[in-house]
């Protein structure tokens, strides 16, 4: 199977056609291609010798996605189901804000770290997304966009979809530095977020990147018994080894992180929890902030979402000790809002098809 061309950071894009008999100049040429002029065929590369051009294609695709779902919401939220070349499904998401439109993408093909009230877990891992099918999540939906002739741009990423980043590590890292390189899309540091769900040792290593991306930490319980009957890795990694890694890395960056945080009815939403967590954020409450979310139910998960005057008690409670805090505005109620929904609902049908049609042979 051929690697996506996405996958190349420019240096290693320009390493690659160096190592094949290019010129160096050949990597900026097709570099604007990819990312500016956004081209899905190599022969599309009009300034580009013919050799060079079969040299790429015969080592690389441009398409490794296909679209096989569009949800489109009230709110102008889009959901896209996109089939892998191994056929394996995934989900990325458009979201409209009054700042910019914003990709949420996924990084793994299911995922291991079992978060009792996630669809995305509801799968398990069945492998790593490479850094180029990452990145042709934002090529597909910025596809998209130009097609509608608004000239509109992906302004800002989450990379809060189905799976843990940071187990994923080598291609993020390579994704990232593909979005945010000045001579392509662009996307500045600032408005890309990661999101982990606390693999400890990998944000100390994401703390000495050296780069202005944003981290959020999903947290979701103030104290270890509760993280660890909805949340598995906090055995593996209990506040006591997390803690110091966000110290590690609000010392090192000296930027500001984002605790999510979902609210659960009567099981972590009370005031006495939202006192638990303002305690345990107190000594970094200058570089923190909670985003409060209403949880999407999730069919045969026993979570409800917390009652308003609940959300509204617990953010104030944590105002009142300074914390800072909002609750998270929704999109995409209207179609399986939930991360990992859509992904599901949809394997389900097809196992469903397959045995109807065994039944039928």
């Amino acid at each position: 199977m051929k690697q996506s061309i996405y996958g190349l950071t420019f240096d290693q894009l320009t390493e690659w056609l160096v190592e094949h008999g290019e010129k160096k100049f050949r990597s900026k040429q097709v570099w604007d291609w990819l990312y500016q002029k956004r081209i899905t065929q190599f022969s599309e590369m009009k300034n580009v010798n013919p050799s060079c051009i079969d040299k790429l294609t015969e080592h690389f695709t441009i398409e490794t996605l296909t679209e096989e779902i569009k949800q489109e919401s009230k709110d102008g939220t889009i959901k896209f189901l996109f089939k892998l070349d191994d056929g394996n499904v995934i989900e990325t998401v458009l979201m409209r804000f009054n700042y910019g439109l914003s990709v949420c993408v996924t990084t793994q093909v299911g995922c291991n770290i079992g978060c009792s009230f996630c669809a995305s877990g509801i799968l398990r891992k069945s492998r790593d997304l490479t850094s180029g099918e990452i990145v042709e999540q934002i090529m597909q939906v910025q596809q998209h966009l130009d097609k509608q002739g608004k000239d509109e741009r992906v302004s800002h990423i989450v990379v809060m979809g189905i799976g843990e980043p940071f187990d994923n590590y080598d291609n993020l890292i390579d994704f990232l530095h593909v979005v945010n390189d000045q001579k392509g899309l662009s996307i500045g540091a600032r408005h890309i977020t990661v999101s982990t769900s606390g693999i400890a040792p990998k944000m100390y290593e994401f703390a000495d990147e050296g780069i202005q991306i944003n981290l959020a930490l999903s947290i979701h319980a103030p104290n270890n018994e509760l993280r660890s009957q909805i949340m598995k890795i906090n055995k593996a990694y209990p506040l006591e080894k997390l803690m110091p890694a966000i110290d590690y890395y609000l010392e090192k960056t000296n930027r500001r992180i984002t605790f999510e945080y979902i609210l659960l009815r009567d099981v972590n939403d009370h005031v006495k929890e939202a006192h638990q967590l303002a305690d345990l954020l107190m000594d970094k409450k200058h570089l923190s902030y909670v985003n409060l979310i209403p949880y999407n139910p999730v069919a045969d998960h026993p979570y409800e979402r917390s009652e308003k005057e609940a959300i509204l008690s617990f953010y104030q409670t944590l105002m009142d000790r300074g914390i800072k805090c909002g609750v998270r505005t929704e999109h995409g109620t209207d179609i399986d809002a939930a991360c990992g929904q859509l992904r599901s609902k949809q394997i389900e049908k097809e196992k469903a098809r397959k045995r109807k049609q065994a039944q039928v042979n």
